[in-house]
């Protein structure tokens, strides 16, 4: 087994969701499709409630500074027309959501209506999250050694949130320290690393930040932080360069902890 030793200065354990924690397989055959096959139904339920309404109207301010993009898809207001209004509005929001979807956008009203689906969805047991097996062990023991750990994932804190609190191993929230999302800044931007460290309360030296996808290795490491990069079944492959560059491992339990001997 490969061991890769972490640096004596490293408190902080900052992960990744997709491809790291959790199998993309996961994300992109479970959670992504449910938003198609339910999202027009989910907004006739709860159209009349507030949260779904500023969901919307997050969506409406989106496409509005999109309309000059190829393809965008306005969403019109409410003109008063009663239900065909309230119709033509649904599936307005339905062809905008899935014209984002299509180009992977990571939209904050986009996560946010995301969001919300997959709360009612975990919340009424349509499903639990997936992690690779050498999750829940590894974390367990990083925490014992004294380690903290955080998450960081594009997804918003409370998507993050529901995953963890509904996992197949059960409610695993109480594992982690804090989580992040791309409120604090993009994954790809040295300086949301910064601002992580600078929130957490330490140096960004103090931090080992593990992730499958080299872009975000790249930016962490320009901040300072210590990188790892997560091979995993379904993740997109690295170049031959890349491999040579970063460190690799293909598990968590690859991690040696100099504090725990």
């Amino acid at each position: 087994m490969v061991v890769l030793s972490v640096p004596a200065e490293v408190t902080v354990i900052l992960l990744d969701i997709e491809g790291t924690t959790t199998p993309l397989a996961f994300v992109k055959d479970t959670l992504f499709p449910y938003i198609k096959e339910n999202v027009k139904e989910y907004l006739q339920t709860h159209w009349e409630e507030e949260e779904c309404q500023q969901d919307v109207s997050l969506l409406r301010k989106q496409a509005e500074e999109d309309s000059h993009l190829d393809g965008a898809v306005p969403i019109p207001a409410a003109s008063g027309n009663g239900v065909d209004d309230r119709q033509h509005m649904i599936q307005a929001v339905v062809d905008n959501v899935y014209w984002q979807m299509s180009l992977d956008r990571k939209t904050t009203a986009l996560k946010q209506l995301q969001g919300h689906m997959w709360r009612a969805a975990f919340t009424a047991g349509l499903m639990k999250a997936e992690f690779f097996e050498d999750v829940v062990p590894a974390v367990r023991k990083w925490r014992e050694a004294g380690m903290k750990v955080y998450i960081y994932s594009s997804g918003s804190v409370e998507a993050q949130k529901l995953l963890f609190g509904h996992s197949t191993e059960g409610d695993i929230l109480e594992l982690f320290d804090g989580h992040f999302d791309t409120k604090i800044g993009h994954k790809v931007e040295s300086e949301s690393y910064r601002k992580i460290a600078n929130s957490i309360g330490c140096s960004t030296n103090n931090i080992l930040f593990l992730t499958d996808v080299t872009l975000e290795a790249s930016a962490a490491e320009e901040a300072e932080v210590h990188v790892a990069v997560v091979v995993r079944p379904g993740n997109a492959g690295l170049t031959d360069d890349e491999k040579t560059y970063y460190s690799l491992i293909t598990s968590f339990s690859e991690l040696y902890l100099p504090a725990s001997t």
